[in-house]
């Protein structure tokens, strides 16, 4: 049955609450970009810890690390003198509450160390004494050395990452304590930490590493009345949280989709490794349909096309598209679903598709579809006929 963000949300937060075996102490959920992860963050907040209710002296129940998280960080780029770049902190409550907590516990260091861990060891994070101000050099020696440099944008999602990472690893290690003994009492009452997308700009070593960090957290947190939601879009990230807690009780897992409506389907998912395909199919289907296509469909496309052909015995997922275009296309469809497959970051997923090119990628789908006799769960088979013009895309 379809709900609302909202409604799903308490659909979660009574599964933390249920006793015996339906008792959930972590929850993972797959959905695509654009789905409504970081909204159902948010609403899971306002259902758990109301905004409306909260008052200075009210203890904290919730913690997320989402979209909205990385936009309290933002860069002084110093335009007239070019030397004194940095990364600041935009203060409000829980800045001030986390970066004066971090500073009272020492978690300078640590930081530091998992920065370095996930992106580049020479990277070194200059973090004044109230947390405020960061600065960064690169320290590889000799020549290579520079100091006061701007880091790439993967670099400074990984740096807020680990920021949040350092405080919620830190607040785990106080609650495992006897409360008489923690030298801190601010988070005594945290009862959810909900994490969303926390590998956007990783490369495949690093997420694992992330990964497996995290269900080791995770499984520290046992213990304590903490429960963790745990939403991404990459499925390799989602493959190694399940199989690292796949021997951990009460661990639910499941499968979020937006439908036509704006309402949600959560389903249940038990399979692992995760063979997300035939909902991958579903979802290409829903923006052929409606033309609402992005750069990142194509990346989606690309990943059905590379499983299919590996089934198929073929050796490259390119050997498959004189199977769905005439010969005259095959060279244009291979260019452009490698072109709009290499966009990295979420800020490239966005962009502008050409409808000519929006037609090219119907075709290959809608004959991947019919070829193999590919089977969808929600939406009917495609019925658009699209004939992309060759010369124009060879001339774009």
């Amino acid at each position: 049955m379809s709900q609302t963000l909202t409604e799903i949300a308490q659909k979660l937060i009574r599964a933390t609450k249920e006793e015996g075996k339906k008792f959930r102490k972590t929850q993972l959920i797959y959905a695509f970009n654009g789905t409504g992860k970081t909204r159902l963050s948010r609403e899971f907040k306002e259902v758990v810890d109301p905004k409306d209710q909260k008052t200075p002296e009210s203890p904290i129940k919730f913690m997320y690390y989402n979209a909205f998280t990385e936009d309290l960080f933002y860069w002084f780029n110093d335009l007239e003198a070019d030397t004194n770049r940095k990364l600041l902190v935009h203060p409000n409550n829980f800045t001030e509450l986390a970066l004066s907590f971090l500073k009272d516990e020492n978690q300078h260091g640590n930081i530091i160390t998992n920065f370095q861990k996930y992106t580049n060891r020479y990277i070194t994070p200059n973090i004044n004494d109230d947390f405020t101000e960061i600065a960064f050099d690169y320290l590889a020696g000799g020549d290579n050395s520079d100091t006061n440099i701007k880091i790439s944008k993967g670099e400074e999602s990984n740096f807020i990452w680990c920021v949040f990472y350092s405080l919620i690893a830190h607040i785990i290690d106080l609650l495992n304590e006897e409360r008489e003994d923690r030298s801190s009492d601010k988070f005594d009452e945290l009862e959810y930490i909900f994490i969303d997308d926390p590998v956007s700009s990783l490369d495949d070593n690093h997420l694992i590493d992330l990964a497996v960090d995290l269900s080791n957290l995770i499984k520290k947190a046992k213990l304590t009345n903490v429960k963790f939601i745990v939403s991404t879009h990459n499925p390799l990230f989602y493959n190694v949280l399940y199989n690292e807690l796949n021997r951990e009780k009460n661990t639910g897992r499941y499968r979020l989709q937006k439908l036509n409506d704006g309402t949600y389907l959560l389903n249940d998912s038990n399979d692992s490794p995760f063979s997300y395909h035939i909902f991958l199919l579903d979802e290409l289907n829903a923006a052929a349909i409606t033309r609402n296509i992005h750069k990142y469909h194509f990346n989606l496309l690309r990943n059905v096309l590379e499983k299919t052909s590996t089934y198929l015995g073929f050796n490259h997922w390119e050997d498959l598209i004189p199977m769905y275009v005439n010969t005259n296309d095959v060279p244009i469809a291979v260019r452009l679903i490698n072109l709009y497959s290499h966009s990295k970051h979420s800020g490239d997923e966005m962009g502008v598709i050409q409808e000519i090119e929006k037609d090219m990628f119907i075709k290959v789908f809608k004959s991947l579809l019919t070829k193999h006799n590919f089977k969808l769960q929600y939406n009917e088979l495609l019925e658009v006929e699209a004939q992309p013009q060759t010369q124009q895309l060879q001339d774009a």
